[in-house]
């Protein structure tokens, strides 16, 4: 193993790399992060992750602390949900988002104390069972974007897995804050991996960046030289390398079979915040409670990576950076995969990692012409799919064929919409297929 690790596994696993180049666009990069101030107010819906949602477990006019428990479940697949401040609960009540999703949310008016609850502190960890049932309590979750809890994720047969993956490539243009972390917390990132290989017996971590990030890479490979362990793995600036699928088989040669996970052939793969946020809740015993954004953009005045308390509203961050009044458009991610929002009041939860705000002299919408069949969303889909098929099979409705054509494979990524001359709605056609094929299959299961 030892330092010559990821140069063993480039040798080895040399494989066709498919996706695009395009501009990184990451002028807040070498920008420390700075604290937002205290919001006018809190808003923690309940639904922040992948799984069911939580139940309020205060009421209104009730006083909380910071990280005291405030959104709980008992279903497996879940993750708790806690107070950034302490103040008041002003109210329970139902947000509305772009997509026409609602959610159950509790507002909290903070009082400036920021009075910790006793329910603080670190725990006390001796073996894998324990971390596990530790970070069920921490509210943790997937902070690449994905928001799926992390102790359900370790939850697995690790008989078989022999690669600890740490996703810190952080592909998508303009946002930062993956490598923020990398160089502004190194040592409880590599807190986090040390004590995952300690307590769960899994070999090897590979810290997988991107080589357009090589200050994060020497560091990281400085720090962890002591550790033989641990690499770091560096990728290739290509999009969209952060995919799981992708970055599983850029890295280690591998693909998963339809349907299944990672796990499935021997890796688990964690994103680096996310692993970082293992090593300061064991440190710390501080829940979840805070998320950097970048937040950048043409309307932006003051570009920046802004730490800010989990449940403050975008408007309210918008305004402190600057942004000019009546944005054309606010999205909440990376232009790639993040989401156009149309109401400014919802608050920024836990898997945001970006927040991009563009005027009028921004992006805009292109017309759509005819497909002139030049097969460049095929050529370059990491998935390999056929995007343009699966866009004509989900407009007339053939979910033989979107079973056949595998549109549950797609990541969503965006390449084939931004190649596209014709700007055809690959990506959203894509989204839409995998909801009717997933809605068909359990209707075909209920049938059985």
């Amino acid at each position: 193993m030892g330092r010559s690790l990821g140069s063993v596994f480039k040798r080895a696993h040399a494989v066709e790399l498919r996706g695009i180049h395009i501009p990184h666009n990451k002028a807040t990069a070498e920008q420390p992060t700075t604290q937002m101030p205290l919001p006018s107010k809190i808003v923690l819906p309940m639904r922040q992750h992948v799984g069911a949602p939580c139940v309020p477990q205060v009421k209104r006019r009730q006083q909380v602390e910071v990280g005291q428990l405030v959104g709980h479940s008992d279903a497996h697949m879940s993750a708790d949900i806690f107070s950034p401040v302490s103040g008041i609960v002003r109210e329970i009540r139902q947000i509305h988002y772009s997509d026409g999703r609602s959610d159950e949310a509790v507002v909290i008016e903070p009082d400036g104390e920021q009075l910790v609850h006793q329910s603080v502190a670190p725990p006390q960890v001796s073996d894998f069972a324990g971390l596990i049932e530790a970070l069920s309590h921490s509210g943790i979750v997937g902070l690449g974007g994905g928001g799926f809890p992390a102790h359900v994720k370790m939850d697995t047969d690790l008989s078989g897995i022999d690669t600890w993956l740490v996703n810190g490539a952080e592909c998508e243009p303009y946002l930062s804050t993956d490598y923020r972390e990398m160089m502004e917390h190194p040592d409880t990132i590599l807190e986090g991996i040390k004590t995952c290989l300690d307590l769960s017996g899994i070999k090897r971590s590979l810290i997988c960046i991107e080589d357009n990030k090589p200050r994060a890479i020497e560091l990281l490979r400085t720090m962890s030289a002591d550790d033989p362990r641990i690499d770091v793995f560096e990728l290739p600036a290509r999009y969209p390398q952060g995919a799981s699928r992708v970055i599983l088989r850029n890295v280690m040669g591998l693909s998963v079979p339809r349907g299944g996970h990672l796990t499935d052939v021997g890796a688990l793969l964690y994103n680096v915040t996310t692993m970082s946020e293992i090593g300061r809740y064991l440190r710390t015993g501080m829940p979840l409670i805070k998320r950097r954004l970048t937040v950048m953009g043409d309307a932006i005045a003051r570009p920046q990576n802004l730490e800010v308390y989990i449940g403050t509203p975008i408007s309210e961050i918008l305004e402190y950076c600057g942004c000019a009044p009546g944005p054309r458009k606010v999205i909440i991610g990376g232009p790639m995969m993040g989401t156009t929002q149309v109401e400014l009041d919802v608050p920024i939860v836990r898997q945001n990692c970006g927040l991009l705000a563009f005027g009028v002299n921004g992006p805009v919408v292109p017309p759509v012409s005819a497909c002139i069949k030049c097969s460049r969303c095929i050529d370059n889909c990491p998935i390999r799919l056929s995007p343009i098929d699966i866009h004509k099979a989900y407009t007339a409705r053939d979910v033989k064929a979107l079973d056949r054509l595998m549109a549950d494979l797609c990541v969503e990524c965006g390449t084939c919409s931004y190649v596209c001359p014709s700007k055809q709605p690959l990506v959203q056609s894509t989204h839409l297929a995998r909801a009717l094929l997933r809605s068909e299959q359990r209707k075909a299961k209920g049938r059985r």
